[in-house]
């Protein structure tokens, strides 16, 4: 077989699967597809059945790979360089799917050895253990009807209501020692759950494979492969496939921000700082102690724009949430004066980083026109959500972390002392169509102490049910997509723990149930009304009917369509005080539907409403000639509307 590689190296050929184009655009920093010719492939050479390797680790002496083909003895297999691209390559027979495999690199500086897992593998073992899997990614997909939707679940003017997942404590099997569902498990629970609940969207914390379970996927090690903690890649591809046959799109959370440093993965991968920058205060990330990609390096783009755009080719995924964006933008981000290099102009921008997500954003847009990548990026940088070409990062959405903390924050205060609050819940509307926002609800908020979004809400148990059901009608009624995490739809009362599963028994609680009706019937509302979803990034879609009735605490405002025809009133009592006779302006005359109210029995309120529906009257308020007078429920959210012209 050796005189058969020869034979073929001596052809002209650079690589067993790599081209010459394939090289240039690598060392460019422009090849977008390496999964398809780096880590392992099983195929055959000169009819001969085995495995292709090649890795990219150019300050290695020497490249070995071992597994299960030879005993794992680590000198008996050499990979030979491809020119000088930094790439080491060989064929192995007999080698073939199923196989374990470690890659054994020997650096030429300070006598470094290291057996190091595939960066570009598919599969590998279930933690604690690491080697690298060669795997065949076939499958035979069903989605071909969501696909040839076009994409219009993900467009602009479409309806995004996301549900936030974490695979290992969505739901456990008690009967089993209270393990985590595996993908086949929940790919026969989950669709119709967020499809009953009238979700649109999951998205996935991270399932790139992650030594520590308790990273949740933050700590990536295998951009490439899914965990195999619960099944198989086709598990996983089964579990998307289910989804999308729900008509549930899937957004996969993906973090080019930091990786681990755990010695078999990428850190130090051939004994130099390949993937991380060589400069520690550009290469260890301050608040967790992990590496930082080094992104002027041409090849480590290459990998990680081939990370993303390989979920979306191979896993149909619609999506990338991108991790900690704001951390990669900022060369002083968590870091004191002295402990952080200026760019090239003196600066505090990370260059490299912002080259990197345009780049990656016009990849992703240019073969996939109708997906969704969104921006976990929490200060005042500007254009993240705008196209590259008028300077912005190209994000398809944006998380709009200051609703977020200015929401949480007013509805933890006592309602006697809201009105001094006022300003946190009207202050997003200065900004609000700066960017595509998406509103977050996430898992980062019911973690490390910070308790659940029920335990955060003030007064007895009546009063902190009512505030968290308002809370979600004017998260609603805001524009902007929307978000949140699983176990918020019904109340989970206690903070999210990783390992255990939710508190599905709440929902025999007609509180926690009556939640969950709020939230279905919110989201049933949110996709059914095109006022709330078709022009929600334009400010024509939105107005303030009163936002300055701070010592009633109560606003009232207006979401609007495209054209002159149907509105929808959205008012909102944020103390415990009934408001009766409360009169509102409105632009139509006629009579106003009440569609929903937070305080209705079914949701676990007190039955407070406007019996259905009331007419408008020729009385002036608020600058306009007709007005509707209401009754308030106590901590209530109330939506009306009205179709007749004035």
């Amino acid at each position: 077989m050796d005189d058969k590689v020869e034979e073929l190296k001596r052809s002209g050929s650079p690589g067993y699967l790599l081209t010459e184009d394939d090289l240039y655009l690598f060392n460019q920093g422009r090849h977008f597809r390496l999964y398809q010719k780096l880590g392992s492939h099983a195929g055959s050479l000169d009819g001969v059945a085995g495995v292709f390797f090649a890795v990219w680790a150019p300050d290695a002496e020497a490249v070995y790979v071992m597994g299960d083909f030879n005993s794992w003895r680590k000198n008996d297999i050499a990979l030979k360089p491809v020119a000088s691209s930094g790439i080491w390559e060989v064929f192995v027979p007999g080698a073939s799917s199923g196989d374990h495999y470690k890659y054994h690199v020997a650096s030429r500086f300070r006598g470094y050895k290291a057996d190091k897992a595939d960066p570009f593998a598919f599969f590998a073992e279930e933690s604690p253990q690491t080697a690298s899997i060669v795997w065949d990614l076939s499958y035979d997909w069903k989605d071909q009807e969501w696909l040839g939707a076009g994409g219009r679940r993900n467009a602009a003017d479409s309806p995004v209501a996301v549900y936030e997942v974490h695979i290992g404590s969505w739901i456990r099997k008690v009967e089993d020692g209270a393990r985590p569902l595996t993908y086949l498990e929940l790919a026969e629970k989950l669709p119709s759950y967020v499809k009953d609940s009238g979700f649109t969207h999951v998205e996935f914390l991270p399932v790139m494979e992650h030594p520590f379970y308790g990273s949740w996927g933050y700590q990536t090690t295998g951009y490439f492969a899914p965990t195999s903690r619960y099944g198989s890649p086709q598990d996983f591809m089964r579990l998307i496939d289910c989804l999308h046959g729900e008509g549930i799109g899937v957004i996969l959370d993906w973090v080019p921000s930091h990786f681990p440093s755990d010695e078999y993965g990428l850190g130090y991968f051939d004994g130099t700082h390949l993937y991380e920058h060589a400069d520690p205060r550009k290469g260890i990330h301050p608040d967790w102690n992990s590496l930082i990609f080094n992104y002027s390096r041409n090849e480590v783009r290459s990998f990680l724009i081939s990370s993303a755009l390989f979920w979306m080719d191979l896993y149909h995924a619609d999506g990338i949430r991108v991790d900690a964006v704001a951390s990669m933008l900022y060369l002083d981000y968590s870091r004191k004066e002295g402990e952080w290099i200026p760019n090239e102009y003196g600066g505090r921008e990370n260059l490299e980083a912002i080259s990197l997500l345009r780049t990656l954003n016009e990849e992703i847009y240019k073969d996939y026109p109708h997906a969704l990548t969104i921006a976990e990026e929490s200060t005042s940088w500007p254009m993240v959500s705008r196209p590259t070409y008028v300077g912005g990062l190209g994000f398809g959405l944006k998380w709009d972390m200051g609703w977020m903390h200015d929401t949480l924050f007013y509805f933890a205060r006592d309602p006697v002392h809201r009105k001094y609050h006022h300003r946190s819940l009207t202050f997003r509307m200065l900004y609000a169509f700066h960017e595509n926002f998406l509103l977050p609800l996430s898992h980062d908020e019911v973690v490390h102490g910070k308790g659940s979004l029920l335990g955060k809400m003030p007064g007895d148990e009546w009063q902190r049910f009512a505030n968290l059901r308002l809370m979600f009608g004017y998260m609603y009624a805001q524009p902007g997509k929307k978000l949140l995490f699983m176990g918020m739809e019904f109340g989970q009362a206690r903070e999210w723990n990783h390992e255990e599963s939710l508190e599905w028994h709440l929902l025999e609680s007609p509180y926690h149930s009556g939640v969950r009706r709020w939230v279905c019937d919110l989201n049933r509302l949110y996709r059914g009304e095109k006022i709330l979803h078709e022009c929600e990034f334009q400010p024509s879609c939105f107005e303030w009917v009163d936002c300055s009735d701070s010592v009633q605490s109560v606003l009232s405002l207006l979401r609007k369509g495209k054209g002159d025809g149907e509105v929808v009133l959205g008012v909102f009592n944020f103390t415990p005080v009934p408001r009766y006779g409360y009169r509102i302006g409105v632009p139509r005359s006629g009579a106003w539907k009440e569609i929903l109210n937070s305080d209705a029995a079914d949701y676990g309120g007190s039955g407070v409403g406007n019996l259905g529906a009331v007419m408008s009257e020729a009385v002036s308020c608020h600058g306009r000639d007709q007005s509707i007078s209401l009754t308030l429920p106590p901590l209530g959210a109330v939506f009306l509307k009205s179709g007749s012209l004035l």
